[in-house]
């Protein structure tokens, strides 16, 4: 049981002040604008906050085990179920990525012009009150409450405010989702049972599967019920389509929290739970991980090249880049899942930023048709200055974030001949990321305009950004630029836990030094078999 002090008293503020200002606003239909863009702000920006101040007070001697822990009863304990909370260095950086995106993502929606705000705003603060919930769990039974408590906003929010073809989009999502949620549940109780422990605690788990490992028969079924439940939810090929038809009609707050952050949930789960527990599933299953992974890298990047709508390409671009994080866990080393962990937050933070600039450049030039628009930068400098850097950002553009998440991955890949071949067709990814990248900036902000379009570029109708949009993609692009230039902000602390979390290499891979991501000392130990 963790001990009730003010940093995990904190912790838990930082899922309960979302929810309550949630509930304020649901409420809240008579409000003043101003009073309620007071709540809203509260809700959203106290747990980035939160988050910043248990950063500072991270205590990285503590390997193995949880900061801030904190333990409450559910009465559900003789069915071993307690709201377990705490953060580790793998838990951190996610814990911060959530916070960073739900700010930028709520402000920018406290001007948005939907009808009923005060609802759109609630549903949006419940969504992040899960998502800070979900990566704050040690409890695996919360784990998967908190992103199922997540996701139902999201459906409502697609459903009320989304854009045309939102219903079948959102029957899509609902099955696929579904059924990613069914297997990830069956698999996290099977892991439950199997193990013999008294609760769902991730570290009673780890302890008693430690002691006594299950067989690999065992540990092969579970693992491949957990790779295909959370590889839906990450929307891993061949089971993507519902993720770039869901985020183009979704309203902008919830593509940036469900794109940037929520379907994180899978990966986070296979790195801090599945691969750790399971090694030999996780070995067993390694050929189908590349093969499907190469699948998001160059069949979706294939077909992310052929949208001409803005909101369709960002969307097929997520899923895309979600493969080299499916890779970088593929190696089970601490430098590949150091490296998919980095990546998880800086894509988490540049997607998020271009949803959200793709609704600003629609609102300036009524289309997401990339074939209709051209020359507005010449109106909108800072928009194309945010659009241009997102974009980069998304390539791997050294200074970025998302560079040393590729760059390590990459790294990993190639310290094993049996990984050394992976490098190759990966990298026609990064050229595929480029071309259709490239194109965008080109066609939207200094092509030439289309004759349909002079008229409106003439006319007084498009301006350039407006503050709480420079202040949402500057909260975002600093924090991008901050992991690009200094990743050491997570990867250190990552690194510690991850060297506790996958002390052997798994069959098919040799010895790697985890010196790539981190200069201190404890992580230049040498991985054994």
């Amino acid at each position: 049981m963790g001990n009730l002090d003010t940093n995990s008293l904190f912790l838990l503020t930082a899922i309960i002040a979302p929810l309550l200002a949630g509930v304020v606003l649901l409420l809240g239909a008579r409000f003043s604008p101003t009073t309620m863009r007071a709540i809203a702000v509260f809700g959203f920006a106290w747990p980035l906050i939160i988050g910043l101040l248990l950063y500072s007070r991270f205590d990285p001697s503590l390997i193995g085990a949880y900061n801030f822990e904190l333990c409450l009863p559910t009465g559900l304990e003789s069915i071993g179920i307690y709201l377990h909370l705490g953060l580790n260095g793998i838990s951190m950086p996610l814990f911060l990525l959530a916070g960073t995106v739900g700010l930028a993502a709520g402000l920018y929606a406290m001007y948005s012009k939907a009808e009923r705000p005060h609802l759109y705003l609630a549903l949006l603060l419940f969504m992040l009150g899960g998502l800070m919930g979900t990566f704050a769990s040690i409890d695996v039974f919360f784990f998967y409450f908190f992103h199922e408590f997540a996701l139902i906003p999201t459906f409502l929010m697609i459903g009320m405010w989304g854009g045309v073809g939102r219903r079948g989009a959102a029957i899509e999502m609902t099955i696929y989702l579904t059924l990613g949620a069914l297997l990830s549940l069956l698999g996290l109780i099977a892991l439950y049972v199997q193990s013999g422990a008294d609760s769902f605690s991730l570290i009673e788990l780890r302890n008693y599967l430690s002691a006594q490992p299950l067989s690999d028969t065992v540990q092969n079924n579970i693992f491949a019920l957990l790779l295909f439940g959370f590889g839906i939810l990450v929307s891993l090929f061949p089971f993507h389509s519902w993720a770039p038809k869901g985020y183009a009609v979704a309203p902008t707050g919830a593509a940036m929290l469900h794109a940037g952050v929520l379907k994180k949930f899978g990966l986070y789960g296979l790195l801090q739970i599945a691969a750790p527990l399971l090694p030999a599933g996780a070995d067993h299953w390694f050929p189908w991980i590349v093969w499907l992974a190469l699948g998001n890298i160059i069949f979706i990047g294939l077909v992310t090249l052929a949208q001409k709508d803005l909101k369709m390409m960002l969307g097929y671009s997520s899923v895309m880049h979600m493969g080299y994080a499916f890779l970088g866990l593929a190696c089970f080393s601490v430098i590949g899942a150091g490296g998919a962990l980095l990546l998880m937050v800086a894509h988490g933070l540049s997607v998020a930023l271009l949803f959200m600039l793709s609704t600003c450049i629609y609102h300036r030039s009524q289309t997401f048709d990339l074939s209709e628009m051209g020359g507005l930068a010449t109106k909108a400098p800072v928009l194309a200055a945010f659009f241009v850097a997102g974009s980069m950002a998304s390539i791997g553009l050294p200074g970025f974030g998302n560079f040393w998440g590729e760059f390590t991955i990459f790294a990993a890949l190639a310290e094993t001949e049996l990984t050394r071949w992976i490098v190759v067709p990966a990298a026609t990814g990064i050229i595929i990321s480029a071309i259709y990248g490239l194109r965008a900036v080109a066609n939207i902000f200094f092509g030439q305009p289309k004759a349909a379009f002079v008229e409106r570029l003439q006319s007084d109708q498009i301006t350039d950004l407006q503050a709480f949009e420079k202040l949402s993609a500057g909260i975002l692009i600093a924090a991008l630029v901050l992991t690009g230039i200094f990743p050491r902000v997570f990867s250190d602390d990552a690194n510690r836990e991850l060297l506790e979390l996958y002390p052997q290499q798994q069959s098919h891979l040799p010895v790697i030094h985890s010196a790539v991501l981190s200069t201190d000392v404890d992580t230049h130990k040498e991985l054994t078999h």
